[in-house]
């Protein structure tokens, strides 16, 4: 058997160095590729591929999360519903979610799914403190009422262990089951 050209005369070395080029060229590949692959499944238009997240996406454009505010600011599914604490964390639970999401999509009935007692059972689960505190850094801003401060500072203090979702139930959606009624009882999924 003869051995290709481009190894005939090639050291232990030289084939472990061509080896090597090929490994870093195919590590930064891969790289950038997955870099790309979680850039275009970060937006809202990825997420409702899933067609029973309409009426979810449509909900969240009539909130302040999905631009509805004074400076128009939007923030994306995964700015509130993937974890911000570390980049790894982040991966798996997108993983997760994503096959999470795929099954539901191919599995549940969207028109007979109880989406308000799955809202309520799995809000917490949904949503993650570290992603609303990517964004709300002050907790305390001028201007906010007695009420909100006072609960607030407990938070900051260490003094509850509320979550934000446990005071802010549904805050990234405005409506959300009513819309979710509404869209199914309609019958446009699907």
């Amino acid at each position: 058997m003869t051995r290709p050209a481009w190894l005939t005369g090639k050291t232990p070395l030289k084939i472990l160095g061509w080896g090597a080029g090929f490994g870093i060229v195919a590590t930064v590949l891969l790289v950038l590729a997955s870099g790309f692959m979680i850039e275009s499944t970060n937006t809202d238009t990825f997420c409702v591929r899933c067609h029973y997240m309409n009426p979810f996406r449509d909900a969240w454009r009539a909130s302040p999360h999905g631009g509805s505010n004074p400076r128009g600011v939007v923030a994306q599914c995964v700015d509130c519903h993937l974890p911000h604490d570390s980049y790894l964390e982040y991966l798996i639970v997108k993983a997760k979610t994503g096959a999470s999401d795929y099954y539901h999509n191919l599995f549940i009935d969207p028109y007979t799914y109880d989406w308000a007692a799955n809202a309520e059972a799995h809000r917490q689960s949904f949503t993650f403190d570290s992603a609303c505190r990517s964004c709300h850094m002050d907790l305390t801003p001028p201007g906010m009422g007695r009420g909100g401060f006072l609960a607030h500072r407990a938070k900051l203090r260490g003094e509850t262990q509320k979550t934000c979702t446990q005071c802010h139930p549904h805050v990234g959606h405005k409506d959300m089951l009513d819309m979710v009624e509404r869209y199914f009882s309609q019958g446009k999924a699907m």
